[in-house]
This record gives structure tokens, sequence and C-alpha cells, in this order.
């Protein structure tokens, strides 16, 4: 099942497909979770960020946890289609979007 993810102004940023998270193109994976929870991590094992409600973020202070390792090849997820623009939700403490130069 598809999980839209938004930035705080609602701007389709990025998607989950089970565990592994794209690009909104769909172009490449930009993280995985890892620890079987909202934390997305990079696939060289660094945080990227938090979903948090429908909003993929960056928490400025965030605990490391490790190298998880190498989830493996995700596979191509294919286009999951555009959900459009969500809606502004706000900031969030002690977090700043996830940029596309984060990954």
């Amino acid at each position: 099942m598809v999980r839209y993810l938004y930035d705080t102004t609602g701007t389709w940023i990025a998607f989950t497909i089970d565990r592994f998270a794209y690009s909104a193109n769909g172009s490449h994976c930009i993280g995985w979770h890892a620890f079987g929870d909202e934390d997305v991590i990079t696939l060289q094992g660094g945080y990227l960020g938090t979903v948090v409600g429908d909003r993929l973020v960056h928490f400025l202070s965030h605990p490391n946890r490790g190298n998880p390792g190498n989830p493996g090849n995700p596979g191509n997820p294919g286009n999951p289609g555009n959900p459009g623009n969500a809606g502004a939700s706000g900031a969030i403490g002690g977090a700043r979007d996830v940029q596309t130069g984060d990954y």
C-alpha cells in the first residue's frame, strides 16, 4: 500500500511502500524504515527524517541509532500517481522539512 509523504507546506515529497521510502517521482529509493518505526534511514545508514502523520521532517536533535546495515535492493516501485497538495500543517517543533539535497 502506498503512503504519501509531504513537507509542512503540503507539497508531496516522497512515498513509502512497505518499509522503503522513494522520491516523489519514484526515480530512486531515498531510505527505509530500518528500525520498524517512523524514522527513515538512508541506504547509507544515516538519519534522513521521521514521519509525523503524513509529513516527512528532519529533527535537528535526533539520537544516533547506529548503522542498521544495508536493506538490499528495494526494486523499482513504479509511478504511484500524484496525490496533489495536502495543505500546510504548520511548523513541527524542533524539525525542518526534508529537502531533496538530503537524499
